[in-house]
């Protein structure tokens, strides 16, 4: 009789003249969760921002180190320049490592890694730097806070070019 039974039965079962119908519940399998860590720089389109972080970030980082050298020896910052286009400099070149620091630390806590490496690898090596100056930031203020009871403030004073 079993030969002859068809293969949709092939789940029955003979026991004692009666037929017992198995059914097997599939198990539902959870699916896989893929999650991109970094995306390529070519195809992301932040491209101009990039561009903008490196430039800035090339000129930021020497002016800082500048100003810091400055501040080490004189205990004022860099002077105002004509039309206090070096303070300004200075102030910006500040908020940009602030920023590409800030950037960076988003972009870590977002997608697991810092930022793409951009052109030529240049906002990988701007990152790098910006976080190394704001190392340096921290080490001459702490010096210069303890050394001289304060840091210089960020218009020119008495005591700074006043």
């Amino acid at each position: 009789m079993l030969l002859l039974s068809p293969a949709s039965t092939s789940l029955l079962s003979l026991k004692r003249n009666r037929f017992i119908v198995t059914y097997k519940r599939p198990r539902l399998q959870t699916p896989l969760k893929v999650l991109g860590m970094a995306e390529e720089t070519s195809e992301s389109g932040n491209g101009v921002i990039e561009k903008a972080a490196v430039g800035s970030g090339l000129v930021a980082n020497p002016v800082i180190a500048w100003s810091l050298y400055t501040l080490k020896t004189t205990g004022c910052g860099l002077p105002p320049g004509p039309g206090g286009s070096i303070g300004a400099l200075e102030g910006v070149s500040y908020l940009t490592v602030v920023g590409i620091v800030g950037w960076s630390l988003f972009m870590k806590a977002k997608t697991g890694s810092g930022l793409p490496n951009g052109p030529f690898g240049l906002l990988g090596a701007v990152e790098g730097f910006s976080f190394l100056s704001l190392l340096a930031i921290l080490v001459v203020f702490g010096l210069q806070f303890f050394q001289n009871g304060s840091i210089p403030g960020p218009l020119p004073s008495d005591q700074c070019f006043g």
